[in-house]
């Protein structure tokens, strides 16, 4: 009888997403398929249907052994494999890749990987260097239970998350660079407080916040301090800027020095707990996100097997 199980521990499973409002998706995996066909690299593939799909699908394969899985896609996309992987028994035994292929592809540029250069990645994940990194976790209840879902970048809570949720309701590239002028005329005109309720570090916080960023790692510029492998959640809380201060902060944000802006509250933290947050929309890993609250937020340290490049821009992990 064939051992399907120890078989795949040999071969990837890979979960292509194609990118939103690309006019050829297929080339882009065609080109990745022939590459790591040429690598001499064991694969299987499923292409996502829709942003549901991915996690079913990253639980599948983990539940059918695949020793590795392979994301091809951006942030939203790779939060959605993580959350899959984790609600798998065999959680422990995988280990996950990432080829970029999103939008902003924010946490695979802090590892040095980029969208425009799929074959460093693939050799990355054939080198199979491992490192156990952190990831966030929020929890919360509705009338099925306790409910959990994991970030592997960023929680957002306030006006970041609205405009994630706009991005998200865009399907090509030229809406994309309209929405993208619109986010900004809404970031300089609509500017607008969330009264929140928070508990972290033995304190509670509670004032009228523009956003609030939960980072496990750097967060699009938001927590550039975060790092995903020491335990610990960057926390940034942002309260409404004057319209010449949004300027100043953009250009903060692009610098990753947001932490020196007058109004940004920094705290660093293992836990909080979100009691309120005056109606402000949610975003998680770019995704738009609806829990209930009060919402517990941890972090659980190394738990995911993340493949990660021999080197990374000469930074000490």
């Amino acid at each position: 009888m064939i051992d399907l199980y120890n078989m795949n521990r040999r071969r990837w499973g890979v979960i292509y997403c194609p990118k939103l409002g690309s006019l050829r998706p297929m080339k882009r995996w065609r080109e990745i398929r022939e590459y790591m066909t040429a690598k001499g690299v064991e694969f299987d593939i499923i292409q996502s249907e829709n942003n549901e799909s991915v996690e079913r699908q990253a639980r599948m394969l983990a539940d059918n052994g695949y020793g590795t899985i392979v994301l091809i896609g951006g942030d939203g996309a790779l939060q959605d494999a993580l959350n899959g992987i984790m609600s798998s028994p065999n959680r422990n035994t995988v280990s996950l890749g990432i080829i970029p292929n999103g939008i902003a592809n924010d946490f695979a540029r802090y590892w040095g990987l980029t969208a425009g250069d799929y074959k460093a990645a693939v050799d990355c994940i054939m080198a199979h260097r491992v490192r156990k990194v952190d990831v966030g976790c929020c929890t919360y209840n509705t009338d099925d239970g306790e409910q959990k879902r994991y970030f592997i970048n960023v929680l957002n809570i306030g006006l970041s998350a609205h405009i994630v949720e706009l991005a998200n309701k865009k399907s090509t590239m030229f809406a994309k660079a309209v929405y993208r002028v619109r986010a900004l005329i809404y970031l300089l005109f609509k500017r607008q407080n969330f009264h929140m309720r928070l508990r972290l570090n033995s304190q509670v916080v509670d004032k009228k916040f523009m956003m609030l960023c939960v980072g496990n790692s750097l967060g699009y510029g938001m927590t550039p301090s975060a790092v995903p492998y020491n335990g610990w959640l960057d926390v940034s809380a942002i309260r409404m800027s004057p319209f010449f201060g949004i300027i100043e902060g953009l250009l903060m944000v692009a610098k990753r020095k947001i932490l020196n802006f007058k109004l940004v509250e920094p705290f660093r933290t293992t836990e909080m707990v979100i009691e309120s947050i005056g109606g402000a929309p949610v975003g998680i890993d770019g995704r738009p996100f609806y829990p209930s609250f009060p919402m517990t937020v941890t972090v659980e340290p190394e738990i995911v097997n993340l493949i990660i490049p021999t080197k990374i821009n000469n930074k000490k992990i």
